[in-house]
């Protein structure tokens, strides 16, 4: 019996998204699993799956168009079915077909102010070239014309890879001319350039709606601790010692398994709000902030408390991988329980995050600092790390989210409790 394929929901607050590609056509066999289009939401492109096996019998809906949320988008059967769905090159309703050349407020490359650069990374010759939406940013900051790249990604897309390889061999051009220079008597030369308009991408408008709602919605209250690192930091150098080099543990990983384990001991925090109800999740799925151009996305490590180090290492690294070549896979980004935001890698010392709705606490965490510090009168070198916790104080209050840090500073402070 036929099925039909419908626009998956990648988030809760996902009205509709972007068909940007089929990967099977009709006629084509096609297995449970196997990936069918590429999607693209307010997060990255996505694989979209299909959900039944059998033959492609027809494809509902035109590449670049808009189609909102469970939305039916194509129909897999046996192969000669008969299908009733009429075959439509467009959705119905509040659907906007972008190869119609309708303007989104939703896809960067129908913003209204489109240079001649940006029009040549999202098509050559009147045709959509392939690639990935990080090959895209960096082909268009850096002038390079995608017409003239190879693309040795699947079905011949224009990944990151090649954009460098493009780079590194002299295919880019420069048009941001000083338009004066002053020099002065100290020799400083001051640049001066013209304005730049730079149309907000679907990721950066997405982020926005999602922080106002948070902080206008949610009272937010923030407990700081500052964690001994100096275990957590030998015992990582003596793991990494017995793993290859891409294998090797990081200080995050540590941090993601030592919050997991410290939010089964404070169930409230791992939770959300419902009405006049709270609700205390069973599974226990820290999302991880990753940098992607133009924003950030969270993926999310399932069941974080149950999982080794060298687990949870693998699976942030594949997801962030995929989310910056703008590939996630639906997977990565939904189920979320609870958040971590680490800017560690930046030399922070301190900073505050914003809670991600609908979860009711999430932890922003600095970087790990060797420094001055006092022990039994004495002044030595230690390592220490500052991490804020920033809760919706309709969920919990301050003296839970103290003890919350101080379970995790068990964890982090004693490392080999993670380890057995």
């Amino acid at each position: 019996m036929a099925e039909t394929i419908s626009m998956p929901k990648l988030g809760f607050d996902m009205a509709e998204g972007l068909l940007v590609r089929w990967v099977r056509q009709v006629g084509e066999t096609i297995n449970k699993g196997d990936v069918l289009a590429e999607i693209e939401t307010d997060k990255a492109t996505v694989e979209v799956e299909s959900s039944a096996s059998g033959v492609v019998l027809q494809l509902i809906v035109d590449q670049g168009t808009m189609v909102p949320v469970n939305a039916p988008i194509a129909i897999v059967g046996a192969a000669g079915e008969r299908v009733d769905a009429p075959v439509s090159s467009k959705v119905e309703g509040d659907a906007l077909s972008l190869s119609k050349g309708q303007k989104s407020d939703v896809a960067p490359q129908s913003a209204p102010t489109v240079d001649s650069a940006s029009q040549t990374v999202a098509f050559a010759d009147g045709a959509p070239v392939k690639a990935s939406p990080l090959a895209k940013k960096i082909a268009r900051d850096n002038k390079v014309d995608l017409s003239n790249v190879k693309g040795t990604g699947p079905g011949g897309r224009i990944v990151r890879r090649d954009i460098e390889a493009a780079l590194a061999g002299g295919q880019a051009t420069t048009d941001n001319k000083p338009q004066s220079i002053v020099n002065r008597p100290s020799s400083t030369v001051i640049v001066s350039l013209d304005d730049k308009v730079v149309p907000t991408t679907k990721l950066r408008q997405a982020i926005g709606r999602r922080l106002v709602e948070s902080k206008t919605t949610i009272p937010h209250f923030y407990v700081t601790h500052e964690f001994k690192m100096d275990a957590l930091m030998d015992i990582r150098k003596q793991v990494n010692a017995y793993l290859p080099e891409n294998e090797k543990v990081s200080v995050n990983d540590f941090i993601l398994k030592g919050v997991a384990l410290s939010l089964r001991q404070f169930p409230n925090l791992n939770a959300t709000l419902k009405g006049a109800e709270i609700v205390q999740f069973g599974h226990v799925n820290v999302g991880v902030a990753v940098t992607v151009p133009g924003g950030l996305m969270t993926v999310v490590v399932k069941d974080a408390d149950q999982k080794t180090l060298r687990q949870i290492s693998g699976e942030v690294k594949a997801m962030a991988g995929r989310a910056r070549e703008g590939t996630v896979k639906p997977e990565d980004v939904e189920g979320s329980t609870f958040s971590t935001s680490n800017l560690g890698m930046y030399d922070v010392e301190d900073f505050i995050a914003i809670i991600n709705p609908p979860e009711a606490g999430i932890l922003a965490i600095s970087s790990a600092r060797e420094i001055p510090v006092v022990e039994n009168g004495q002044v030595k070198a230690g390592w220490r790390m500052k991490a804020t916790i920033s809760v919706d104080h309709r969920v919990s209050d301050g003296a839970e989210a103290a003890q919350f840090m101080q379970a995790l500073a068990g964890f982090l402070e004693n490392p080999v409790r993670m380890l057995v």
